[in-house]
């Protein structure tokens, strides 16, 4: 076996291991941060936090189709977590925006999950922050090199 196919059996692997770990992670997460709803709804608030978005826009970041993510808007709209609001340029269209209560939600969920890292890792603070931090970076960057492979 040559060497190029010997570093693709390695990293296939630790590839797998790194899906693993970051799906457990996430589940993780989710299930201390008590959100509330369920796990797509969260994905769409996520979403919406950096602004309003049209449903077509929502399909990207959450990995949920049109017509999924419509009935999610209209679940999380009941909830009051969201409004939906004809757009200004182009009036056939919806733009979903994070109401105060939906930003509440994220916030408190974080607040959550901040104090089980804390207590998890038993470490001063500052040590803390640098662990999270350095696992941020990481994923970011694996995440922004295949985004330009695949971009």
């Amino acid at each position: 076996m040559d060497s190029r196919a010997q570093d693709q059996q390695r990293i296939t692997r630790a590839a797998k291991d790194l899906m693993s770990g970051v799906g457990r992670l996430g589940r993780t997460m989710y299930r201390i941060g008590d959100f509330g709803v369920p796990h797509s709804h969260v994905n769409v608030l996520t979403a919406l936090e950096s602004g309003p978005l049209r449903v077509g826009d929502l399909t990207l970041p959450t990995g949920l189709t049109q017509p999924r993510v419509t009935v999610l808007l209209q679940e999380l709209e009941e909830r009051g977590l969201l409004e939906r609001r004809r757009c200004t340029e182009d009036r056939r269209a919806i733009r979903a925006h994070l109401t105060e209560r939906g930003r509440e939600l994220l916030h408190e969920a974080r607040l959550r999950i901040a104090a089980a890292l804390l207590d998890a890792l038993g470490t001063p603070a500052d040590d803390a922050e640098r662990v999270v931090a350095s696992a941020r970076n990481t994923v970011l960057t694996l995440v922004n090199a295949l985004e330009s492979e695949v971009s």
